[in-house]
């Protein structure tokens, strides 16, 4: 009989296990290993359950069953299971033998599987001298057998998996940022966005999937599951852990692309750029070497409003979104450090061209310290292409600002944004009223007289005034305290002669 775990106890028990075999490696590096063996015992123990379905039905006929399975979503060839590589665990050349069997399932299941598993489970230079890393491999084997995902939704693995993901991201420090974004955030963002139903939705620094992910979700929670999944992951290692984040979530149709969104965009059709309803993103802030080069004579035009300095990418990234975003319709939730709503020159004269196209919706700062790769405040751009000339909302004419950089629980490794503080930010935001010290809507003749500048408390005033200081008040306490004083001194002059000290 198969365990029922809640969701809890996988995720604990599922850290326990990757935690308990940890060797001198860092926690991204590391990662990279844990979760494709976690996607591998999730494989087998649902084809072994599928296998046990099958028998039930036509008995020892091992041909009819295979014929069966071939047909499945994935199917496992011999010396390709779990429980092959257990059989054989005390063999020299475990890494050797996982690498083997993790490649036969790839050859096996090539149009959703070929490559996934990217990483060297034989790898001399990460994992070390053979009997150190079979010492690890052998730990990690042993500790994932005992766990049974058999009769796990793809729910709660899928959850479980994002929930490894965010604790490695926590051991892994700046690194972090390359693979995941703190799910409160993503959080917010996916709601910010607002999909709706039939859109398609997409990510183009898609790390692992997650924000992706959290998107989706919100559709669901409109009672539909008709949307499309599409995103652009830079870092090989970190495309497939977001392939088989898609996979664990039943997400197999996900469109995800490996290659630089800014220099080789993939997700094209017909020659042309493809647009989407609803971008969500994080993209790495203020990215050098970014290829500003090659932006003059980029073959969509996509930087027509002027070209970002060649050592900061925001700008170079948030234009791509507005090109990739359908005209007249598409909506964006990027995060932004907050260079990007001040800083002058080519970032200005951009900033400036997309206020005066009237697509800048709402700017809202969140506080310092809510990521791992950096402690500076961020904040969320909402660009609305319903706001431009022949859209639904061509009228609405302000910028909305919304200041939360206090909006958090503090935590000694980093702050957290709680479900409380998030249904606060994102209420503000559509109820679109001025809040006092809060949140503020901002018209385009302010904007302009402040030269486009979208620093939020420019427009939001913070400031708390103190309590007038009652000087009278203060110096008859003084007056009141002297004798004291001096009575204090006279003990001190008295305890520094019984101690020797004039």
């Amino acid at each position: 009989m198969t365990k029922k775990y809640t969701q809890e106890d996988l995720n604990k028990i599922l850290w326990g296990a990757a935690d308990s075999s940890r060797i001198q490696l860092n926690g991204a590096d590391y990662m990279n290993y844990v979760l494709p063996m976690l996607f591998f015992k999730y494989l087998s123990d649902k084809s072994k359950q599928e296998h046990e379905e099958y028998k039930k039905r036509f008995g020892n006929d091992e041909k009819r069953i295979e014929e069966k399975m071939k047909l499945s979503r994935f199917y496992l060839p011999l010396k390709s299971s779990f429980d092959y590589i257990y059989s054989i665990l005390e063999q020299d050349n475990l890494g050797e033998e996982i690498n083997k069997a993790l490649h036969r399932i790839e050859d096996t299941n090539k149009e959703k599987l070929e490559g996934v598993f990217s990483v060297d489970f034989n790898s001399e230079s990460t994992l070390g001298k053979l009997n150190e890393r079979n010492k690890m491999l052998r730990h990690l084997v042993q500790d994932f057998t005992k766990i049974d995902l058999s009769d796990v939704s793809d729910d709660i693995i899928g959850n479980s998996y994002m929930y490894m993901i965010e604790r490695f991201g926590a051991d892994a420090g700046k690194k972090a940022g390359e693979f995941f974004t703190v799910r409160n955030v993503a959080k917010l963002v996916a709601k910010l966005a607002e999909p709706k139903p039939g859109a398609r939705i997409c990510d183009p620094c898609s790390g692992s999937g997650g924000l992706l992910l959290l998107a989706g979700e919100e559709v669901e929670k409109q009672s539909s599951k008709n949307y499309a999944l599409y995103g652009q992951e830079s870092t090989g290692s970190t495309y497939q852990l977001a392939r088989m984040n898609m996979f664990l979530h039943d997400k197999d149709s996900a469109r995800l692309e490996w290659g630089d969104t800014l220099n080789n965009p993939l997700l094209v059709e017909n020659d042309h750029l493809m647009k989407f309803d609803t971008i969500v993103s994080n993209p790495p802030f203020s990215l050098k070497k970014w290829g500003a080069e090659q932006a003059e004579g980029d073959k969509y035009n996509r930087f027509w409003r002027g070209i970002p300095p060649k050592d900061k990418g925001d700008f170079a990234f948030i234009t791509h979104m507005v090109e990739t975003a359908k005209a007249k319709t598409g909506r964006i939730a990027v995060i932004v450090p907050h260079g990007v709503l001040f800083r002058s020159g080519a970032e200005g004269k951009i900033r400036e061209q997309l206020i005066k196209e009237n697509i800048i919706d709402a700017v809202i700062g969140l506080p310092s310290g809510l990521f791992q790769t950096t402690g500076i405040p961020v904040a969320i751009l909402i660009i609305d292409r319903s706001r431009e000339k022949g859209g639904e909302n061509e009228s609405k004419k302000d910028i909305f600002f919304v200041e939360a950089s206090k909006e958090f629980k503090a935590n000694k490794a980093q702050n957290i944004l709680t479900e409380e503080n998030i249904d606060k930010i994102y209420s503000t935001y559509k109820n679109r009223k001025n809040v006092a010290k809060f949140a503020r809507k901002v018209d385009f003749k302010e904007l302009e007289e402040n030269d486009f500048n979208l620093n939020i408390t420019r427009y939001v005033d913070t400031f708390v005034e103190e309590e007038p200081v009652d000087i009278k008040a203060n110096l008859k306490e003084l007056a009141e305290l002297e004798p004291e004083l001096q009575k204090l001194e006279k003990q001190m002059v008295v305890y520094l002669k019984e101690l020797g000290i004039k």
